[in-house]
């Protein structure tokens, strides 16, 4: 099995955060959104892929609650190995056909040679150290925006933590990284 065979393995799937959001209620903690990601490998709708491709792109379905209302945000990252590590490289996703946020089963086919990297997203790279792959990027969306990136992937979790500040003040993000768990199907 390849590194990025591996890396896909602890990736995909549907995670959610509801076991730190008991932690945290618990604990009298900060309260984070409810939140959940669709990982989903999706090769199988990309036209025209070379046929050595090497890389996987996977859509990336996010989903967070917060006083009742949800928020959806999708992204389409290709993974490829690079060395040792794995790359993460964010592209442009298009719109779903109902113009809503794309998922897997709405997602159409895309063609490999209309596919766009996002020039704003700064490539994300992933190590392995000790069973747990850790990673991220800083980029900057503009002259006073900048996104932060940090995640550490393992079997028991998926650790995110992103921030985007404006002219160094934070105006996104948690002191906390959002812990997912594999959700039960």
């Amino acid at each position: 099995m390849s590194r990025l065979d591996e890396f896909l393995r602890l990736l995909c799937g549907r995670f959610d955060n509801t076991r730190q959001l008991e932690e945290l209620r618990r604990s009298g903690s900060p309260a984070l959104p409810l939140a959940e990601h669709v990982n989903t490998v999706c090769n199988d709708k990309i036209d025209g892929l070379p046929a050595d491709f090497a890389g996987a792109f996977v859509l990336e379905e996010s989903y967070y609650t917060t006083e009742g209302k949800t928020h959806a945000s999708p992204h389409l990252f290709l993974f490829t190995e690079e060395g040792e590590a794995v790359k993460l490289t964010s592209y442009q996703l298009p719109k779903a056909a109902d113009g809503g946020a794309a998922t897997y089963e709405t997602l159409p086919p895309l063609k490999w040679e209309d596919l766009e990297i996002s020039e704003k997203f700064t490539p994300a790279l992933y190590t392995l150290h000790d069973g747990v792959w850790e990673g991220g990027s800083v980029s900057m969306f503009s002259p006073v925006l900048k996104f932060t990136l940090y995640e550490r992937f393992s079997q028991e979790s998926l650790e995110v933590a992103e921030t985007m500040e404006v002219n160094g003040k934070r105006t996104f993000g948690y002191d906390v990284p959002i812990v997912y768990r594999r959700a039960a199907d």
